[in-house]
């Protein structure tokens, strides 16, 4: 019925557009967990997203700021806070679908080994008119508070470096074992290789 787990690769993907598939699909009963969500794009200029995003940090409890509302200012959980707005939060079934729910920036070690996902629907390029202003959560989050980019920034240059290594190493494996089929199709062995499906 449903996958064990779909890992989503946020990198160009609109901000409201993502949360409301996401949300359908917590609530459905899928788990989903979000990867590099300081990739993640709103449509509309820089300028403008951030004006708003001031004006709601303004918002608070006059009587005691502690009561919240919560402003967070990593793009992870802004994205989170943007998907719980979505759900019935506080019933039994939206805490439920709330659990389901795993929102990171970069991509952290156990999901780096796993298949990734895009969502078409979307997808900044087929969603957003050409030409259009766009600007990037992360670039917000940062001019609004969030102090961990640069980190973020490095581990992920260490990984993508790391994974080249890998795909290299795999795309020789693959090149090595194409040109030994080539060499034993006509061989001797050809019809027992054949048998075993080689």
């Amino acid at each position: 019925m449903f996958e064990k787990v779909v890992v989503i690769d946020c990198k160009n993907h609109l901000l409201g557009r993502l949360a409301s598939i996401i949300a359908k699909e917590l609530l459905s009963g899928q788990r989903v967990v979000c990867v590099r969500c300081e990739e993640i794009n709103i449509s509309g200029s820089f300028y403008r997203n951030k004006l708003k995003f001031l004006d709601k940090l303004r918002k608070r409890t006059n009587t005691n700021p502690a009561h919240g509302p919560f402003h967070f200012r990593a793009p992870a959980r802004i994205f989170y806070r943007c998907i719980r707005g979505m759900i019935p939060h506080k019933t039994h079934r939206g805490k439920c679908a709330m659990e389901r729910l795993k929102c990171f920036e970069g991509v952290p070690p156990p999901y780096d080994k796993m298949k990734k996902q895009v969502c078409p629907d979307a997808f900044r390029v087929t969603r957003l008119k050409p030409g259009r202003r766009f600007c990037v959560l992360g670039r917000i989050s940062h001019e609004i508070g969030w102090k961990q980019q640069e980190v973020v920034a490095r581990l992920e240059a260490k990984r993508k470096a790391e994974s080249q290594v890998y795909f290299d190493a795999k795309k020789a494996e693959a090149t090595k074992l194409s040109k030994a089929k080539e060499a034993t199709a006509d061989g001797p062995y050809a019809a027992t290789l054949a048998k075993f499906g080689y």
